[in-house]
């Protein structure tokens, strides 16, 4: 093989290497499942078969074939390869790369895998041009391996993640172990949170409320995997031995998820929060969800405690199932005077919503004691996970006016109904991380209670709800109507649904903008709105949609 040759192969090879890269990202994203990794690939063209590589290694064999002298071929070839490698300006990146400890042995593993590939095809390229003896067929056959290769290099990535599994279960394996001793050593009440959503928000509340009187560590953000969970055991609650609960949420994207996690942490309090349409399109059913979610409860012993919310009919179910023996429910839909042995025993009533933030009563039936709550916080599905983790408190010996004291001085997630006001006088909602149909629509009650100015949406829509998807975005297009005066969504194929509904619900078309990036909608609010003005952002989708 001429030297040229592999000059091609390998400019070829470093591309498909870049590419590998790029693709790591959104196979972190997709947090290494390469099914999902997968449909990403295969859901638009450009992603498996980007047009600037094949429009360059056409462009390069139609030259080949006019060319006139020795030299140009070799030049033609290498100008394609660099034209087709060099990557392409990302529009906008919202979840930037991590380089863990994972993601940098699957980058290694693959770019083995990528190379091994290329050196295959290579092989044959060296015994047909030992038969053809063609200097310029043998130009061709490697500038075609090497494209080939380019193809093929998002593939290496799953190749690289199953060749690395018995790795990855190995130091698994080892920081479970990890894990395990330190909470052995220090032996702290373990309180674990499960939902579809409002997990996060819920664990935050609670740890708020509970360090007013004990030392609390919880997961950090939305750490919620085994591996978040070890982590957070193993970074932090080992350098503090006067932990006295910790407190772990619990997420799943399939079946069994959840019982590791148990199994790791052995939680004495269980809380149920929500069984809904998130995450819908990777359980298949809301029967599903609710089965992956029970692991909670039965991962607790007899004497723990099981904590429900009684408004979901889901866990509902589960609290009737009569385990733990100790179960607490929350309501804030039951009147106190309605309620009948074996009900909810902590009630939220006379609920309302301004842009103060909310007041409530809460009732605990078992005592009959009242107490006034008020907090900053916003949207009245809110007060659902204020209730669970209120049960939690009360339970663990806090009084019901001291939960109040500490629950009238919460803060809240990021990211989640957050409310400020710039130095223009807009006022800015971020709710970035509601996913879900009810979190969204108490999101735009939020929004209609601003009645001054301009109420400007800004949404991709809802994802993962499987086959409700279209419908549910449709509905939440009707209640923005109502609510927002303008609204921009982003994404023409997601938010057709969205804009389905609030055409239907006779939303004012010229009120309407469809936008490909989140960064062109804040531009457009930066420079039309002015001081009074509101702006809601609405759940905001990872790069891969």
């Amino acid at each position: 093989m001429t030297f040229s040759a592999l000059l091609i192969a390998f400019i070829w090879l470093i591309g498909a290497c870049l590419r590998v890269y790029r693709y790591t990202r959104f196979y972190q994203i997709e947090e290494y499942m390469s099914g999902r990794f997968l449909r990403w690939l295969f859901g638009e063209r450009t992603r498996w078969l980007p047009t600037r590589p094949l429009i360059s290694w056409l462009t390069a064999l139609v030259g080949l074939s006019e060319a006139s002298s020795s030299l140009l071929p070799t030049i033609l070839m290498a100008l394609a390869a660099l034209a087709a490698g060099w990557p392409p300006r990302e529009r906008e990146v919202k979840k930037p790369f991590r380089r863990t400890p994972r993601a940098t042995r699957l980058l290694i593993t693959a770019f083995v895998v990528t190379a091994l590939i290329l050196a295959a095809m290579l092989v044959q390229v060296v015994k047909i041009a030992a038969i053809l003896e063609s200097d310029e067929l043998t130009l061709i056959l490697s500038a075609s391996a090497g494209f080939l290769t380019f193809i093929l290099a998002p593939f290496a990535l799953i190749v690289g993640n199953i060749l690395m599994t018995p790795v990855e279960a190995l130091f698994r394996q080892r920081f479970k172990q990890q894990a395990r001793r330190v909470l052995a050593e220090i032996h702290p009440t373990v309180i674990g949170i499960t939902g579809s959503y409002g997990k996060t928000s819920t664990k935050n509340y609670l740890a708020d409320i509970l360090s007013g009187r004990y030392r609390v560590l919880a997961t950090p953000k939305s750490y919620n995997t085994i591996m978040g969970v070890s982590m957070t055991i193993n970074n932090t609650l080992a350098d503090d031995f006067s932990v006295e609960y910790f407190i772990a949420e619990m997420g799943a994207y399939v079946p069994g998820e959840i019982k590791e996690i148990c199994d790791l942490t052995q939680p004495r309090i269980g809380i149920m929060v929500e069984v809904g349409l998130q995450h819908l399109e990777r359980f298949g059913s809301l029967e599903n969800v609710a089965r992956a979610k029970y692991e909670l409860i039965k991962a607790l012993p007899p004497d723990g405690i099981g904590v429900f919310n009684w408004d979901n009919p889901y866990i509902r179910e589960m609290f009737e199932r009569g385990y733990p023996n100790t179960r607490l429910a929350v309501s804030r839909t039951v009147a106190p005077s309605d309620v009948k042995p074996n009900g909810p025993r902590f009630i939220a009533s006379e609920i309302s919503e301004t842009l103060e933030g909310l007041r409530f009563t809460v009732t605990d039936t078992q005592s009959n004691e009242s107490q006034p709550f008020a907090t900053a916080l916003l949207g009245e599905h809110t007060v659902t996970n204020l209730l669970l983790a209120i049960a939690v408190a009360v339970h663990e010996g806090m009084s019901l006016r001291d939960v109040a004291r500490r629950v009238s001085a919460l803060q809240p997630p990021e990211n989640r109904l957050v409310r400020q006001v710039t130095a223009n006088g807009i006022t800015i909602i971020n709710d970035a991380y509601s996913a879900n149909p009810v979190g969204a629509l108490g999101a735009l009650r939020v929004l209609a209670l601003h009645t001054t100015g301009r109420r400007l949406l800004i949404t991709p829509g809802m994802v993962e709800l499987g086959s409700l998807m279209e419908s549910e975005n449709r509905k939440l297009g009707e209640a923005a109507a109502s609510a927002a005066t303008d609204v921009i969504l982003v994404g023409e194929k997601q938010g057709a649904p969205i804009k389905a509904g609030l055409l239907a619900a006779g939303f004012p078309a010229q009120r309407l903008q469809v936008v490909e990036t989140l960064s062109e909608a804040v531009t457009w609010y930066q420079n039309e709105l002015q001081s009074g003005d509101t702006v809601l952002f609405l759940n905001d989708l990872p790069d891969t949609y």
